[in-house]
Order: structure tokens, then sequence, then C-alpha cells
């Protein structure tokens, strides 16, 4: 399994209607969120412990909140906020 990013929760239904460039901007930072990860987490599969403190990012026209599940390999949004801005 490698790294990746995806929706959870109601992020995904969020997702389904908010505008394009939006979520392109969110797309960008999470492949970020997920190298970095990557990057500190080499063997993800095998981690015992506990999962890192999630957060929030800022991107153009809103933010959203993630959570980073190590042995899962993935990096999950959990929550999308556009402003509209």
């Amino acid at each position: 399994m490698s790294w990746k990013w995806e929706y959870a929760f109601g992020a995904e239904e969020a997702a389904r209607t908010a505008p394009a460039d939006f979520l392109a901007a969110v797309a960008r930072k999470a492949d970020e969120l997920v190298r970095a990860a990557e990057t500190r987490h080499v063997h993800g599969r095998a981690h015992e412990g506990v999962d890192p403190k999630g957060g929030n990012v800022d991107v153009a026209g809103g933010m959203f909140t993630y959570q980073v599940v190590v042995r899962s390999e993935r990096v999950y949004v959990v929550q999308i906020t556009w402003l509209g801005y």
C-alpha cells in the first residue's frame, strides 16, 4: 500500500457542491500533506503508537481539516469549508 489522501465522513458529500477551483486547492494541499507524511513515516504499516495530531489548512476560498492515520497510510480530509471568497 502506498500513501494517499481521501475524503472522509461528510467531507465527501460537501465536496460534491463545492467549486472546482476550491477543490483543486484542497487537492494540492492534501498532496503536500501526503508527501510530508510519507517522508516522516517511511514504515507506515509497521507504525505502533498514537497517530499524529491532525490540523486545519487554509486554502484559497476556505479551509479544510485533516487527520493522518499512519497504519493505513492515509491522510483523511474530514471537513471542508468553502467561504466563497
